[in-house]
């Protein structure tokens, strides 16, 4: 129900642009996520959005690089990543808030329908 598409391998500097398309649910009524896990660390957050798109969060990491944002209309939230560094090649998943649709939650843990993932890799 969650799709994530978009990784690649780029090189330090360059950019991609993720996407997740939700089917299957009422989008709108959801906040959503990204979360990325690189070997052998655990799965960490990377940003969020509400269900209206007027609250987002961002870890500290990626302040002013990455973007999300989201079209209700298409079911799609996108993750905007510019200036990549090799520090964050992972597998980035997108995931659905049910609980705290209202807000940008950071936790995983209150995440709980995911996607499959999409792997990013920067190369130096």
């Amino acid at each position: 129900q969650l799709q994530a598409s978009g990784g690649g391998s780029v090189q330090a500097g360059g950019s991609l642009r993720l996407s997740c398309a939700v089917s299957g649910r009422t989008f709108s009524n959801y906040a959503l996520g990204w979360f990325c896990q690189a070997p052998g660390k655990e799965r960490e957050f990377v940003a969020a959005i509400s269900w209206s798109g007027g609250s987002t969060s961002y870890a500290d990491s990626v302040k002013g690089r990455f973007a999300i944002s989201r079209a209700n209309a298409r079911n799609t939230v996108t993750l905007q990543m510019n200036s990549l560094e090799p520090e964050d090649t992972a597998v980035y998943y997108c995931a659905l808030n049910r609980v705290y649709w209202y807000s940008a939650d950071i936790r995983p843990a209150t995440y709980d329908v995911w996607g499959q993932g999409t792997l990013v890799t920067v190369s130096s």
